[in-house]
């Protein structure tokens, strides 16, 4: 039977365009993943001169058990098929201006990086450090975290509502606990003091080097609350030792989704803190590019996002002119905030 027209053969020339484009798409497949392979190499090159030889090392400028040291061997892990194997060593004290100044004699070592952030931002403020973020060389904004305020599980305080109430009738007997002097917890207490109508200056606000050690004064009661990074605490709350309060996210966060915004609340307040990585000054510029390739690798990489995903942290990866652009803006508006409450003059 003949075809019909509908049925016809394509003509040899459609065959041959067919064949031709196939052959096409399969070899600019195949240039695409040679590009791919050649620039990972150039990469692993540049990262390879770079670090000289020397292991790569991780300051976390905090006790162990905190957040900066949570991220200082998050970001180990995560590096782990990259560069291989890193040290993380901890500093702690004073919100991180204790290792501040340290890290910064590591002048021209492409090999030493720190973990920094929010937290320290404030504490030079009200530390009157020396040294600052300007001494080092800010290389990528990591993550931002909410923070959540709890109870022990035994607290006669039930709700947000029962705290905001007993810190207007009088803030000085409610004492909260929390990270370093002049960071987001203390700036948190801050704010909801003067939102209950309390004088923040008169906020009993008990400060700890690490967060493991206030993590010890919320457990034990000794504090009337704590403050702390929704990761940092979420364990105790899933396990019971500890009741959330609110959280200071625009909206409910989903692995709290029965803790209230402390808008829902009354409070008309939202703050997040966010860790970044920095380098020493005095990299050359193949050096500083180099490992910003490395973190530019590793955000991509499935490792990272799977710690993301297992700690709630939010990803803000960010580098270049909008990460000095950010930092510019987040000293100023610190520094705002922690006059307001009269942290500093």
């Amino acid at each position: 039977m003949l075809p019909t027209q509908d049925q016809a053969p394509p003509r040899r020339g459609s065959r041959w365009r067919l064949i031709v484009g196939a052959l096409a798409a399969v070899a600019m497949i195949a240039a695409l993943a040679l590009t791919g392979i050649t620039q990972r190499s150039q990469s692993a090159s540049a990262l390879e001169d770079a670090l000289g030889g020397r292991q790569l090392r991780i300051m976390a400028p905090a006790d162990p058990g905190g957040g900066w040291d949570q991220t200082s061997r998050a970001v180990q892990t995560a590096l782990g098929d990259i560069v291989g194997r890193t040290e993380v060593y901890n500093v702690g004290g004073a919100g991180g201006t204790i290792g501040l100044p340290q890290f910064v004699r590591h002048t021209g070592e492409a090999n030493e990086l720190m973990v920094t952030g929010a937290i320290m931002v404030g504490a030079i403020l009200t530390n009157g450090s020396e040294a600052t973020l300007d001494d080092v060389d800010m290389l990528a904004r990591l993550t931002t975290e909410y923070l959540v305020i709890a109870v022990p599980a035994d607290s006669e305080i039930r709700t947000m509502e029962d705290l905001a109430d007993a810190m207007a009738e009088d803030v000085g007997s409610v004492s909260i606990a929390g990270g370093s002097a002049g960071g987001v917890e203390q700036v948190l207490t801050g704010l909801v003091a003067e939102a209950v109508g309390a004088d923040p200056r008169e906020a009993s606000y008990v400060a700890h080097s690490g967060g493991g050690e206030a993590l010890t004064t919320m457990l034990s009661g000794r504090s009337t609350a704590g403050m702390s990074g929704i990761s940092e605490l979420l364990p105790y709350i899933e396990d019971g030792s500890m009741r959330a309060l609110a959280v200071s996210s625009p909206e409910r966060v989903d692995n709290l989704p029965d803790v209230p915004t402390l808008r829902e609340s009354g409070l008309d307040i939202e703050l997040q803190n966010w860790r970044g990585i920095a380098a020493p000054k005095g990299l050359s510029e193949s050096e500083r590019e180099a490992l910003i390739a490395m973190l530019d690798e590793m955000h991509g990489s499935a490792a990272w996002q799977e710690i993301l995903s297992d700690r709630g942290w939010e990803d803000a990866y960010l580098t270049g002119p909008e990460l000095t652009e950010f930092l510019q803006k987040d000293q100023e508006t610190t520094a705002q905030i922690l006059e307001q409450i009269g942290l500093v003059k």
